[in-house]
């Protein structure tokens, strides 16, 4: 059931990607800054600190480094918008075990969408796209998110699962800023 404030913020959304499609490209790599910061502070706002009894079921997932650092700044937009999208694929779905601040989630999604958009709109040209596609580092993220989409099911998306796999994507975003920074 859709409450009246989901209402809002879709429509907020929709108002929002209209205003930030016609802004410059040019402040891209400014604004991704801005929207990890926002990120960052929402994970840490959506829960609490990482819980103890959670420390012993510690997993690794080897980020791929490498996919940020292409020679080409078009093609790391393309691997942000797609690190994005994975994100956003695994907080939405059987996030009831996470236990989570859900404003601080809603806004963490709408945020992710939202510059998901907007690199769309600006960095993605066609044949970046295909060629990105066809890429050995696309398919190393795609390898790296179905393990932590893997982990949860196995976990049955419960609560350590989801705290192991939010500290994971804080540590995914400190990347992308670090490499933001860099162009």
């Amino acid at each position: 059931i859709m409450n009246a404030l989901g209402l809002i913020q879709i429509g907020l959304m929709l108002s929002s990607i209209t205003i930030i499609s016609s802004l410059q490209c040019s402040h891209l790599p400014l604004q991704q800054r801005k929207v990890i910061e926002n990120s960052l502070r929402l994970l840490d706002k959506m829960g609490k600190k990482f819980p103890q009894q959670c420390l012993r079921e510690k997993m690794s997932f080897r980020f791929p480094t490498q996919v940020l650092q292409p020679r080409q700044k078009e093609t790391v937009g393309v691997a942000i918008e797609e690190i994005f999208r994975h994100i956003f694929y695994i907080f939405s779905k059987n996030l009831t075990l996470a236990a989570w601040d859900g404003t601080a989630l809603d806004q963490f999604q709408n945020g992710l969408y939202l510059q998901i958009e907007q690199l769309e709109a600006c960095v993605i040209q066609k044949h970046i796209q295909q060629r990105w596609s066809k890429e050995v580092n696309r398919l190393k993220l795609k390898k790296y998110f179905q393990k932590m989409d893997c982990f949860l099911k196995d976990k049955q998306h419960d609560l350590c699962s989801w705290e192991i796999s939010r500290a994971e994507m804080r540590r995914c975003l400190q990347l992308i800023d670090k490499m933001t920074r860099k162009l």
